[in-house]
């Protein structure tokens, strides 16, 4: 069928790995339909009313309009709508739309439903409907979810955590669990032989992922083992850690690297021991997911959906405390926990989190609906 995917987030030239988890989801529903993707995103740097942006980005077509931001965010919402407009006059006919993140600029599936009977999905990823950010939650953030979720055929929660949330929030009616998707092609076990244990971190080195008390844990675990590296970065604020290591002599056994692209992301995995995530909150971390695909073991935050995927012998889940953080650094390094192998954890992957399988889930409720 010719399913249409639009997103509030999506990768483009002002964020460039905004939402990159949609567009995996697009490319793995294309192993078995017809797939056109369609954003919009307002450029305040921009002249033009509306400027677009026409790719075809691993084989599926992706529209990105462009249009002219003010300081007016009512005046924003009225043209980032006519840019979806516009945007999908330039695109066939789906049977179904796809749509990604409970904001108001998702009220656009709401529209085509009502002005051209196509039904839609929604997948929520939005880590704002967790418990721990209810403070942050507003009223009218709330009120256009549930009236979004209320008109859309299936809610795709992508853990059970979020699920769980968007239930007692009554946002949405009729749920299914999909996770995010792997390219199990590209995140692969490769064997690499060293005598230096290497730590690995990517993100984008917000507050919330913690960087510095990785760094700071680093520098504390040197003092007891000589054997390990840790290499940190991703597209954020390189600079300041920079400076934490500078201050702390930790230059010989701690690296930092800037934005990376998915088969960078790729290498470095494969060049590493373990990943650690030791974040506030999160929903269900692509990062992980491709770090146990490239056969290597993880250490993380017991958060949103994270004790739902790291199972099965695939790492340690630990509370937020520097503690547990240094006791299961310690513990990886001494060989006291043992993962599986990388065939195995690779292949975990690859049965439940491969773009086929993730294709495979949404084709069962696309059949149901159209």
């Amino acid at each position: 069928m010719q399913v249409l995917f639009i997103s509030s987030w999506f990768p483009n030239k002002l964020e460039p790995t905004n939402g990159n988890f949609v567009q995996r989801h697009a490319e793995a529903v294309s192993l078995l339909h017809d797939v056109e993707i369609l954003h919009a995103i307002g450029d305040s740097e921009q002249n033009e009313s509306y400027i677009f942006e026409e790719n075809h980005i691993n084989g599926v077509k992706t529209i990105i309009v462009y249009y002219k931001k003010s300081k007016n965010p009512a005046l924003n919402f009225v043209r980032r709508l006519r840019a979806y407009k516009l945007g999908f006059s330039k695109l066939r006919k789906p049977d179904l739309v796809h749509a990604n993140i409970l904001d108001k600029s998702m009220l656009f599936a709401v529209y085509l439903k009502k002005k051209y009977q196509i039904p839609f999905v929604v997948t929520e990823h939005w880590s704002l409907f967790l418990e721990i950010n209810r403070n942050r939650l507003s009223f009218a953030t709330l009120s256009v979810a549930r009236f979004i979720a209320k008109r859309a055929s299936f809610i795709f929660p992508v853990s059970e955590n979020l699920m769980n949330n968007l239930k007692e929030l009554k946002i949405g009616e009729k749920f299914k669990v999909v996770g995010n998707v792997v390219d199990t092609n590209r995140f692969t076990p490769a064997k690499h032989h060293s005598d230096i244990f290497r730590f690995l971190h990517i993100s984008n080195l917000i507050a919330l992922k913690n960087p510095d008390i990785i760094i700071k844990t680093a520098i504390q675990l040197r003092k007891e083992f000589k054997n390990f590296q840790l290499s940190i970065g991703g597209d954020g604020n390189i600079e300041r850690l920079n400076k934490i290591i500078k201050e702390n002599k930790a230059e010989d056994f701690i690296t930092t690297f800037g934005e990376l692209t998915h088969d960078e992301v790729a290498q470095q995995m494969k060049n590493s021991d373990c990943f650690v995530l030791f974040s506030e909150y999160e929903n269900l971390p692509c990062v992980l997911l491709e770090s146990i695909s490239s056969g290597i073991q993880v250490i993380s935050t017991r958060v949103g959906g994270v004790p739902e995927i790291v199972r099965n012998n695939c790492g340690i889940i630990i509370g937020k405390t520097e503690e547990e953080l240094y006791a299961a650094m310690k513990s990886v390094l001494n060989e006291t926990y043992k993962p599986d192998s990388p065939t195995e954890l690779h292949q975990y992957i690859v049965d439940n989190f491969s773009m086929l399988k993730i294709a495979e889930k949404f084709d069962e409720i696309y059949r149901k609906v159209v």
